[in-house]
């Protein structure tokens, strides 16, 4: 029975998150003060403590997730068949996987998440979740609200079948909004987010994400990755740069990434990391599988 391993991203954080490993695992405890000392900051403080106005701004979200899925995944001795990670959760997936070391990654993962911050201030934008509609209803919306407002809406996570995310300037997804509820969308509402992650209005970040990604040695990793940006497997360190960085201005396509898994034989998906979000994907969009998680 192959086994998958799934990391979470952007969302999945909260103040206390890791404390209890911290606490009562040396291992943990270890990779965490590294991470400290690495960033020249007291991420585990932030973590641990808050508040969250703070944890929940891009640049310390993204390193804490990261922190979290990783050194939890290494307690494990886990020797997972394939991995994939949810967004930012493609870095603690590479990892896992022995594609970067984990100092390597946590450094781009605090620049990634610098970036990501930054751009946003330069191009305000949002994303609202779409709850009930087909993958092919949102992204006809998404073109006509575009077209109508002169705004960029696009999709931006295709999640499971019947929920995606979009992303957009405040006008085009205001837009796409009320365009979905009078196609009859169930859900359709903004997220408490600091940009249109994964649309070009993150195009600031894209330049500085590329040089550092030039200078980042990515091994052959273990066993396949899932890329976000293509939904297939590879273990070609170029692709994996390559698709790390098409990946901020493209959809995550995590649907299509869990589908090709299972076709690739996985039976078995455990999530690594804070919270339980892609475990749910999982049963939303396969069946005759197991899922578990490990927090």
């Amino acid at each position: 029975m192959k086994q998958a391993y799934l990391f979470p991203g952007q969302g999945s954080q909260f103040v206390g998150m890791g404390k209890e490993h911290f606490d009562n695992n040396a291992e943990f405890a270890v990779a965490a003060k590294k991470a400290n000392e690495i960033l020249g900051i007291d991420l585990t403080s932030i973590m641990f403590d808050g508040p969250e106005e703070i944890l929940k701004q891009t640049e310390y979200t993204q390193p804490a997730i990261f922190l979290h899925s990783v050194a939890l995944f290494n307690t494990l001795g886990a020797k997972p068949d394939m991995v994939a990670g949810h967004s930012l959760g493609e870095f603690s997936a590479l990892v896992a996987a022995g594609a970067l070391t984990f100092d390597d990654a946590i450094k781009i993962v605090r620049q990634r998440g610098q970036l990501m911050q930054q751009a946003g201030n330069v191009n305000p934008g949002t994303m609202a979740a779409v709850i009930g509609m087909e993958d092919k209803q949102v992204e006809d919306v998404c073109a006509q609200a575009a077209s109508e407002s002169g705004e960029i809406v696009v999709p931006a996570n295709y999640n499971c079948p019947g929920q995606l995310v979009i992303s957009g300037s405040e006008a085009g997804i205001d837009k796409a909004i009320e365009l979905l509820k009078a196609a009859g969308c169930r859900i359709a509402k903004k997220l408490p987010v600091s940009g249109a992650f994964h649309s070009q209005l993150m195009k600031p970040a894209f330049e500085g994400l590329r040089k550092n990604l030039e200078d980042l040695k990515v091994q052959k990793p273990m066993c396949p990755v899932y890329s976000n940006y293509t939904g297939k497997p590879t273990s070609d360190p170029d692709e994996i740069r390559e698709n790390l960085l098409n990946q901020l201005l493209n959809p995550v396509r995590w649907t299509q990434t869990l589908q090709n898994m299972q076709s690739n034989g996985a039976e078995s998906f455990v999530e690594v990391g804070p919270g339980k979000v892609l475990q749910g994907l999982v049963k939303r969009t396969l069946s005759d599988v197991t899922t578990e998680g490990v927090q």
